[in-house]
């Protein structure tokens, strides 16, 4: 059996990565998603092991001194994110297609690690203003937080020219569609 491919989906937080990796798993690729491990608390509407592998911040620690993640980082002060290793390779070994939703800078190290194996999407909204308004209407995070992110992802569109392809969020309906050709043409290629 083949092993599978991975499709890395990053952008700043309030892009729409999560919004169009959530639908591409609804359509018949043979897409199973990486979940990441964090060491932040989970917020009201997410499970351990669905949304993220919940850990605590020693766990996180104690699984980077073992070399389990396949990339890492501290994303904001204390808040770390990764993808384990194990994960991927149980994915992979299915001969199922790895699909990530990750930030900018993890998902740069996946595509190092993998290379040819592995396509990497940045995810990049219409403007910064239209992404402020989104974290806003998201109404999970407070007006502080939302600041913080929409200067991180001021500095996070810089690394839009590393990616394989770069996928404008605006219109849904023609975002997912655009997705959903990106990931075929990419899955059928030899």
């Amino acid at each position: 059996m083949q092993k599978g491919k991975l499709i890395i989906f990053s952008a700043p937080s309030g892009a729409g990565k999560t919004t169009i990796v959530k639908h591409l798993l609804k359509q018949d690729f043979g897409l199973e998603f990486s979940i990441s491990a964090t060491s932040r608390a989970p917020r009201h509407t997410e499970t351990n092991g669905v949304d993220y592998y919940f850990l605590s911040p020693d766990e996180f620690q104690r699984k980077v001194k073992a070399d389990e993640f396949l990339e890492w980082e501290e994303v904001y002060k204390g808040t770390c994110y990764g993808t384990l290793k194990s994960e991927v390779e149980r994915i992979r070994e299915q001969g199922k297609h790895v699909i990530f939703d990750v930030d900018v800078v993890g998902g740069l190290n996946i595509k190092k690690y993998y290379g040819k194996e592995a396509l990497a999407v940045f995810v990049q909204p219409p403007s910064i203003e239209e992404l402020r308004n989104r974290l806003v209407g998201r109404s999970t995070d407070s007006a502080e937080v939302i600041d913080k992110r929409v200067e991180k992802a001021q500095y996070e569109l810089s690394f839009a020219p590393k990616f394989d392809l770069v996928l404008v969020s605006e219109e849904l309906r023609v975002t997912l569609a655009n997705a959903e050709k990106l990931v075929t043409d990419f899955i059928n290629e030899k």
